[in-house]
């Protein structure tokens, strides 16, 4: 690297400058994942009309060529990042996955679009994983979960372009052109993670240094032995189920249930993502920072407790036929699908050894998007066109598979209550592992 790059040989190992601007980075880095993700699903409805798709269609296109090539290469990704340079693997991630967002604009066909999901999600795959990764490395495990909270920032304003500006510019131009929007910055954004971010020496932090390189299955037998991180990994994947995946098809429910465009049904929600999520995430990372929640099962109680009761209004949100009501309850709802992401992030890396951090956000980020990005969407339009008996799919058909959805919220809390059991003796194996050396 050039002698411009911010580096921990300039600044020091514990230069809070470094420290934050690696924070702020990967923040902007989960913004674009997230906007560019998601963009979909504020433009499903002209998708689906101007490809004549029915909901199950229109659900395939859109989430499981991503999915699938995202949970399928996520694991080799990750395993990679561990055994090398995790900048360079996430710079070449976001720029591949922002390049083929902006292809999404410029498709015509339903292949073309399949396709270009599918670069997508190849690039997306390296992403999460590798940027915790090297997150984890900046930061003691202690503050760790207010600094993946600052991280988590990303998904709020991520969702806040993906529905307000990206429906705005969607409904003044088309919605390939929202694409376009989204994509052409990721690829800068790839290119100023390459030239101001370095690579800290693996676990630096910790209180064991581990230069061995472990392999894919002992990482995951490893994983399978901590417990708490089992039920962590399940519980922030029930979430994306039950959170995300109502949102993937709310601005469709806001269209088809009262009449709004593109423009409108982006604006209601987008607003909601923009102040409750950034508001919910910094609370979150406040919280987190205090001396009393340095204890981890005092984190898993408070997110299972603000899960659970969430999911109380997430389904009145779908229930009624009334507008006002329903932006009530979403005001009450999305917040929730936003403070669980930095801490359940920071427990993760927290119960892995440190050279296993890759793997272990890879296999939570497969979980989580196996549920929102394969199931959820399949699920909703598959119970959608059911419901519609043969007939065209409506806001009755659609309210229905939401509904179906909805409770899944509770069995998320109960994930993250039953990790607070085992959580302390499990970051202590974590912190002290060192396990079989692989060449």
């Amino acid at each position: 690297m050039g002698s411009s790059a911010l580096s921990v040989t300039k600044w020091g190992v514990d230069s809070a400058v470094v420290r934050w601007y690696v924070a702020a980075m990967t923040c902007l880095i989960y913004t674009i994942n997230i906007a560019d993700r998601y963009v979909v699903s504020t433009v499903l409805e002209p998708i689906r009309l101007e490809l004549h798709l029915n909901d199950t269609g229109v659900a395939f296109l859109t989430g499981v060529p991503l999915g699938l090539f995202y949970v399928t290469l996520g694991i080799p990704i990750s395993w990679l990042a561990d055994r090398s340079n995790r900048r360079n693997i996430l710079a070449a991630c976001v720029l591949i996955w922002s390049g083929f967002t902006a292809a999404c604009g410029f498709s015509r066909t339903y292949l073309q679009f399949m396709l270009a999901r599918v670069g997508v999600g190849i690039g997306e795959a390296g992403g999460t994983p590798t940027s915790n990764a090297l997150l984890a490395d900046y930061f003691p495990a202690v503050r760790r979960p207010m600094a993946f909270t600052i991280l988590a920032l990303g998904a709020p304003l991520g969702a806040w372009l993906g529905a307000d500006m990206a429906g705005a510019v969607a409904n003044a131009f088309g919605w390939r052109a929202a694409f376009l929007a989204l994509g052409v910055p990721g690829v800068l954004i790839g290119l100023l993670v390459l030239l101001t971010i370095r690579e800290p020496e693996r676990g630096r932090l910790d209180l064991i240094t581990a230069s061995q390189r472990a392999s894919v299955t002992e990482s995951l037998r490893f994983l399978w032995q901590q417990r708490a991180a089992f039920h962590v990994i399940m519980g922030s994947g029930v979430c994306s189920l039950w959170g995300w995946g109502l949102i993937w098809w709310t601005p469709t429910f806001l269209m088809r249930t009262f009449s709004l465009d593109v423009g409108e049904a982006g604006a209601i929600t987008g607003n909601i993502h923009l102040i409750t999520g950034v508001l919910a995430s910094i609370g979150t990372a406040w919280l987190f920072a205090q001396p009393s929640m340095m204890d981890p099962r005092r984190v898993c109680w408070v997110l299972a407790a603000g899960v659970g009761l969430a999911t109380i209004p997430s389904i009145i949100a779908y229930w009624t036929h009334s507008l006002s009501l329903a932006r009530v309850m979403f005001w009450l709802f999305i917040p929730a699908i936003y403070f669980y992401i930095g801490p359940c992030m920071a427990l993760v890396q927290n119960l892995a050894a440190c050279h296993m951090r890759s793997v272990f956000a890879a296999w939570s980020g497969l979980c989580g998007n196996v549920f929102n990005l394969i199931i959820a969407p399949q699920l909703v339009g598959l119970l959608s066109d059911w419901y519609a008996g043969g007939h065209a799919t409506d806001a009755a058909s659609l309210r229905f598979g939401l509904l179906a959805l909805a409770p899944t919220g509770f069995w998320a809390a109960y994930h993250l209550y039953a990790a607070s059991r085992t959580i302390i003796a499990d970051q202590r194996t974590a912190s002290t592992y060192v396990g079989a050396i692989v060449p």
